[in-house]
């Protein structure tokens, strides 16, 4: 991200994506807001671009209102809007004299002067000029005469951040960090410099760093002790004891300080800068008989903030979490993924109001789950004991969620969009025998192109294998609304996997000897032999990153998906098939190994050879759980085998011998050259 406070030095944004306004704390709204921003960019293939005012319009227009506080300081709105995925972030000098400019001036000697934006994106309520004469309208009068295009944001969410902002600076008043974190969507934070202080600390054996903030008119919580986390200039980090006060104890001290003591630290921090994130409130200050009793509370109050920043980071890991029954909870597995929470999650928070979102942590190594507790503290954490894979690693976390109405399984790599999760629920609310759906999930890098992990839904031909309403193996079709009719399905992408909680746990849930792979599809095999559907919605959209845990050709990714193949074939085909499908299969898993090799891949032709022999290894073992599961389907079947999302052809001989590489152009051809239309292929009612 490039940041510029001087207008003389920007460069040419003509085909920018713009969007202004104070974004005084980046919260949850304000993100809603630069995600939007981000998309439409990113559709254009333009840079996204945010105008802000420095300083804060009212502090000039208003220097006499005391009571006015800012929620972040200008290093943190840059730091925020950097990690919110903004191009460029543009810090407009703002005095009495910008502000006497007429609306006209604003847009023609301002706005087309210096900035040139393709795109204007504002609210309904958005005021510019002198005596605020400046409005939306006032701007499409431009957009007439063609000179930038502008866009609205919805009323609803102008609303929604104002309303945010004004919960955020009451709880931050009153000391609810816990409610005022969730709203922000990120730690509330102080940054600052270390400055000389009295050394009180160090004679009694706590030394703290007085914090002269960067923000004069930054809002300070109440007085009294919080846990934090401080982070030094050289990013490193510490749990820390917070304290703001106006040191009652001390005789004569009536200037109120910032003080903090990093737990572990040694070391000279003067003129350092700092940057606090305000995690828990501890308890209130107060005033205490001499140094000996206050050396023995801060003992205290350092036992107790361990004590929170452990609660914080993990829970023990017979931790379960309690739902209501009517309740949609989305569970994203993690293993291994900060950088893919810590982009995507955001998104996830923004635009799934109403769900319960819950990060199953598969025992990482990594700092994810430190990163959650302190910058998403609205999240649930589940904490697995070791990396159970993607399959078990699901049935391990959704056996310790009680109740729920409905599962959404969402990869730690998915974007989400404004709605996204309301045309899937009032499909599965409409129909009862509906068991799985997903949206139509796009390329995040590509968003006019369907991603292969799902695409507008998954289908499986004759022989086992599987394919995608916009995806035929390694190609994936340009979206152009060719597949925007929801349509029954054979599987649904476990990408952005929509289940019935208890549909889940009656039909045995993943089987966990797949690590990751065809889970999903033998699941959703199981589901209709009993009589239920499997649904694409694409009215849903959401946006994957794709191959972020395993790439696309990863030989173990290749071991994995033709292993687990064989594997689901065999507990869900009839008997009389696999006496004939499981040679083919060989034959031509052999003919895709010969590829492999001619393409100098020899690591995933020995992939196949080893996911072959696997399954012989694995035979009586394969058996015993179509036995199992053959009892399940039974049990629970509530209509005849449902057969929609098979293919009745090869789509190996369709896409390699008749070079089909589009799936609605597979209804032109059949396997022995005739042409006709496959029944199977009309879409449901």
């Amino acid at each position: 991200m490039q940041v510029f406070h001087h207008l003389e030095q920007l460069p040419s944004l003509k085909n920018a994506v713009l969007t202004i306004g104070s974004f005084d704390g980046v919260h949850v709204g304000h993100q809603h807001i630069l995600q939007h921003v981000r998309r439409l960019a990113q559709e254009r293939g333009s840079p996204s671009a945010v105008l802000t005012f420095e300083p804060h319009p009212r502090t000039v227009l208003h220097p006499e209102d005391a009571s006015f506080r800012l929620i972040t300081s200008t290093s943190e709105k840059t730091r925020l809007l950097e990690q919110a995925g903004i191009d460029y972030v543009i810090f407009a000098p703002f005095t009495r004299e910008f502000a006497r400019c007429s609306a006209q001036q604003y847009v023609e000697d301002f706005l087309m002067r210096y900035l040139q934006p393709a795109v204007i994106v504002v609210g309904y309520d958005h005021r510019f000029g002198s005596q605020r004469e400046g409005d939306i309208d006032f701007l499409r009068r431009y957009e007439a005469r063609g000179f930038f295009q502008v866009v609205e944001i919805p009323p609803q969410l102008i609303e929604e951040v104002t309303i945010s902002s004004t919960k955020i600076r009451r709880a931050l008043e009153a000391g609810d960090l816990t409610y005022a974190n969730r709203l922000l969507g990120h730690p509330y934070a102080l940054n600052g410099t270390v400055v000389s202080g009295n050394r009180l600390g160090r004679s009694i054996g706590f030394p703290t760093a007085n914090l002269a903030l960067e923000e004069a008119r930054q809002l300070v919580p109440p007085d009294g002790i919080y846990a934090a986390r401080a982070y030094l200039t050289d990013r490193s980090a510490y749990d820390a004891m917070l304290y703001i006060g106006h040191r009652p104890t001390l005789a004569g001290s009536q200037e109120r300080v910032i003080e903090v003591h990093l737990l572990g630290f040694e070391g000279d921090l003067y003129g350092q800068s700092l940057r606090i994130e305000v995690l828990e409130f501890i308890r209130k200050d107060r005033r205490l008989r001499d140094l000996q009793q206050l050396r023995a509370q801060i003992e205290v109050d350092r036992e107790a903030i361990q004590q929170c920043m452990a609660r914080l980071r993990a829970q023990p890991s017979s931790h379960r979490i309690v739902c209501a029954p009517d309740e949609v909870v989305i569970v994203v597995l993690n293993y291994n993924t900060c950088a893919h929470l810590e982009t995507y999650l955001p998104s996830v928070l923004a635009h799934s109001a109403g769900a319960r979102v819950v990060v199953a942590d598969n025992g990482s190594p990594d700092h994810s789950v430190a990163m959650l507790r302190a910058r998403f503290p609205q999240v649930d954490v589940l904490l697995l004991e070791r990396n159970y894979g993607f399959a078990q690693g699901y049935n391990e976390a959704l056996a310790r969620i009680e109740g729920a109405e409905v599962f959404v399984l969402l990869n730690s790599d998915v974007e989400v969009t404004p709605g996204w999760m309301t045309p899937v629920l009032e499909a599965m609310q409409a129909d009862a025998h509906m068991a799985v759906a997903q949206p139509k999930i796009l390329a995040w890098r590509d968003k006019k192109r369907f991603e292969y992990a799902g695409a507008a839904g998954g289908w499986i031909d004759r022989l086992g294998y599987p394919f995608c309403r916009g995806r035929i193996f390694s190609y994936c079709e340009q979206d152009h609304g060719q597949y925007d009719r929801p349509q029954e399905c054979f599987w649904a992408s476990g990408a952005a996997f929509f289940i019935r909680a208890e549909l889940y746990r009656r039909f045995g849930g993943f089987d966990g000897d797949y690590f990751a792979h065809n889970e999903e599809i033998d699941l959703c095999w199981r589901l209709k032999r009993a009589g239920y559907s499997v649904w694409c919605i694409p009215q849903s959209v959401v946006y994957h990153l794709g191959g972020g845990t395993l790439e696309y050709e990863n030989p173990r990714k290749v071991f994995l998906n033709f292993r687990n193949s064989l594997f689901t074939l065999l507990k869900n085909e009839t008997t009389a098939k696999l006496l004939w499908l499981i040679p083919v299969r060989l034959l031509l898993d052999g003919v895709a190994g010969v590829r492999f090799l001619l393409q100098g891949q020899w690591r995933a032709m020995g992939a196949i050879v080893q996911a072959h022999l696997s399954l012989y290894q694995n035979y009586a073992k394969t058996l015993h759980k179509r036995r199992l599961f053959n009892d399940l389907v039974r049990t629970h079947r509530v209509g005849p085998p449902n057969r929609a999302g098979r293919y009745r052809g090869s789509i190996v001989l369709a896409h390699y011998l008749f070079r089909i590489r589009r799936f609605d152009a597979l209804k032109t051809i059949w396997p022995n050259g005739n042409h006709r239309t496959s029944e199977s292929f009309r879409p449901s009612p």
